[in-house]
């Protein structure tokens, strides 16, 4: 009777977490009217209570997932007595309802560190704070705790928690099943990679995180303290969670590229676009702030990307649990997609009523003086970034809408997202080098030569140079010329800048660098991030314009050739593991030009003997061997065991570990402009005095 007591534990812990949901946003509201420090003291009470039981309800699931007690449903699903430990532990957002737990929870933990940042400031925001992060938290508490499955009999009754009072409900974690198997099917096979115990957890952080800055967006817009002290207070949080949603962007990408075995990295599959759509209204809103900061513009502009952000969050959540679009990636069909689209709706209706009818109060406090200005430049950005966002959005529900029109699904593939979207991120990488050489409000001509000059000749030399050794594929030569321009101007910008300090305070060089750097942290930590995402098309134009391929049937001693290597096929080896056989085949890796031997590869396929009839049986482990120059990749397509032959898939992928390294430096380079910066607090200051001020 122990898993049915903690099942009890769990399931309730969660039904009194929504309750409480309930009780913290409604007396936020009242609070915040009636101004009772008192009422909103018992708010921030429950909230804090709602984090408590959800870790208890978090704790309860892990424990069952990693001590195999196959009578909750969950469990029996997921894990599996051979399973390793690592993914019996990550089985805990490998499935829907476990995952719609671990959201409700970091919600809850997230929730609890804004409350104790914002305990003596902010006081009118607040409430209003805790009413979004309330109503969020009761939207998922209530998808494991009241939403029930049509196709099951019975309704559902708050006592007693038997399992037939709780299994009709879709979300729950703790459903019990009727007899306790002996063993569980296990994680989907192709999810069973060290990438699954970070690769969703980053992307959860990164979508949860954001209701914390779209909270105090519908703060400001309930109380109308519209000025930018909102998004100065919010300013780290979104940093955080645009960086959670980078490494979920990257960690994806790494896990396709190891684990589906087919020599690439992102095929637009409807998951990885709703992972990037985010991140795409994300950059643009981090850029756009920077406007109303200064200039104070772009105030509705804001509001609505961080709206965006949030709402392609929900979207991008509503597309892996309903079901309705096909995808690796994907959950099975839910009925909990309809409840996603419903609250997803009403968000939208309650945001646009707030911002239509604070129009008087969002009124631009500058306009836009020239084309020829850095305010210019970064609303093209802007403009650009949700232009690929809105392109990658249509190309990704047009089978939806197709299917609801005509009948038929069309499905819409690689080739178009790369046909929109291509031009679209090309123009963004020159802007991203255009940016820091024009002068906030107005630049002069003068100003424009004089700043433009040493980059434009840095990238004419470097397509000069690139043609010469051989680079001729059009797309090719101007990307890498374009990447040149980029590089070329933030480097003058760190130029003039270590410079500068040299004169000024008699530093060296590696000093001036530094402290340079510590001065203003936001804007060089922010080049660092574009030498980053530059170093990262680097590594998607090699791979994308330069990829090579070629395929084989070998015989033990038989060879094949891929330009420089000549790879030498040795036999098959098997062998079992803890949950699965090894079917590997031993690969000698020559390199013709240097004529010497660089090492051995085994690509495999596994086997799963796994009784879920919904997972794949075999998977593909890709053999690698990475260099700055490129990568050998090498796939066992397929094998014949008896007579000892394989058919090997060999690509090489040009500059691709570039790919990587640039987010490496993308997260360096953020967390630089995350340190706390004293000037950024003073400026904070005054900004709460002058809206203090305005709203006496």
């Amino acid at each position: 009777m122990a898993d049915l007591a903690l099942a009890d534990v769990g399931y309730a812990s969660l039904l009194l977490s929504f309750f409480l949901s309930i009780y913290a946003a409604g007396a936020a509201f009242f609070a915040a009217r009636r101004k009772d420090p008192a009422l909103f003291a018992s708010a921030r009470n429950a909230m804090f209570v709602i984090a408590a039981l959800t870790t208890l309800a978090v704790g309860i699931l892990e424990w069952a997932l990693i001590t195999h007690q196959f009578r909750f449903e969950y469990v029996a699903l997921q894990t599996s007595i051979a399973q390793p430990l690592l993914y019996n532990v990550s089985a805990l957002w490998g499935g829907q309802e476990g995952s719609l737990l671990f959201w409700a929870w970091l919600l809850g933990v997230f929730t609890t560190i804004v409350l104790i940042q914002n305990r003596d400031k902010n006081q009118e925001l607040m409430p209003y704070v805790v009413i979004g992060q309330a109503v969020a938290q009761g939207f998922f508490l209530a998808l494991m705790t009241i939403v029930t499955d049509p196709t099951k009999s019975g309704f559902f009754l708050l006592t007693p928690f038997t399992p037939d009072a709780t299994n009709a409900l879709v979300g729950n974690p703790f459903r019990l099943l009727d007899f306790t198997p002996r063993d569980g099917n296990g994680l989907n096979p192709l999810l069973q990679n060290p990438g699954m115990f970070i690769h969703p957890v980053t992307q959860y952080l990164g979508y949860v995180a954001f209701t914390i800055p779209f909270a105090f967006a519908m703060a400001a817009l309930f109380t109308r303290r519209l000025s930018d002290v909102w998004i100065r207070t919010t300013r780290r949080w979104t940093l955080v969670a645009w960086l959670f949603l980078s490494l979920g962007l990257v960690f994806g990408m790494q896990w396709a590229y190891m684990e589906l075995g087919w020599g690439g990295f992102w095929g637009w599959d409807a998951v990885e676009n709703a992972s990037l759509m985010p991140w795409l209204t994300a950059t643009a809103y981090l850029h756009s702030v920077m406007i109303q900061e200064r200039r104070g513009m772009l105030k509705v502009w804001n509001l609505v990307l961080v709206m965006l952000t949030f709402c392609l969050s929900i979207l991008g959540t509503f597309i892996t649990r309903s079901g309705i679009i096909q995808s690796v990636h994907a959950f099975g069909v839910s009925s909990l997609g309809p409840w996603f689209l419903a609250f997803l709706g009403a968000t939208l209706l309650a945001f646009f009523y707030l911002l239509f009818n604070r129009m008087n109060d969002l009124k631009e406090e500058n306009e836009l003086d020239s084309l020829l200005s850095r305010e210019s430049s970064f609303l093209l950005n802007n403009l650009i970034l949700v232009g690929a966002m809105f392109a990658t959005l249509w190309g990704t529900i047009f089978p939806m809408v197709s299917e609801a029109v005509t009948g038929k699904k069309v499905t819409v593939g690689a080739p178009f997202f790369n046909q929109v979207n291509g031009p679209i991120f090309f123009a963004l990488i020159v802007l991203i080098g255009i940016c820091p050489l024009i002068g906030w409000r107005r630049a002069t001509p003068e100003n424009l030569l004089r700043n433009f000059v040493r980059p434009l000749v840095v990238s004419i030399v470097a397509a000069v140079g690139l043609f010469i050794v051989g680079v001729r594929d059009l797309y090719g030569l101007a990307t890498f010329t374009a990447v040149a321009f980029v590089l070329a101007t933030i480097a003058l910008e760190y130029y003039r800048g270590i410079v500068a300090r040299m004169r000024q305070y008699a530093e060296n060089p590696v000093t001036a660098l530094i402290r340079l750097v510590a001065s203003n942290r936001r804007r060089y930590g922010g080049y660092i991030v574009h030498v980053g995402v530059i170093l990262a098309v680097v590594g998607i134009a090699g791979s994308s314009f330069y990829q090579v391929e070629t395929q084989a049937n070998l015989k033990p001693g038989e060879t094949m050739q891929l330009k420089q290597y000549t790879l030498q096929y040795d036999g098959l080896q098997m062998y079992p593991t803890e949950n699965h056989d090894v079917i590997a085949a031993r690969m000698t890796i020559l390199d013709a030009e240097r004529g010497v031997r660089v090492g051995t590869l085994a690509p495999e396929k596994n086997y799963y003997d796994n009784p879920n009839p919904d997972a794949v049986q075999w998977t593909t482990e890709v053999a690698v061997r990475t260099t700055a120059r490129e990568d050998l990749y090498l796939i066992l397509a397929g094998f014949d065991g008896k007579a000892n032959t394989a058919t090997i898939k060999a690509i090489i992928n040009p500059l691709i570990v570039w790919l990587w390294i640039g987010f490496a430096t993308l997260v360096v380079g953020t967390l630089i402009a995350a340190l706390p910066d004293p000037r950024e607090a003073r400026v904070t200051a005054r900004s709460r005095v002058r809206e203090a001020l305005a709203q006496a």
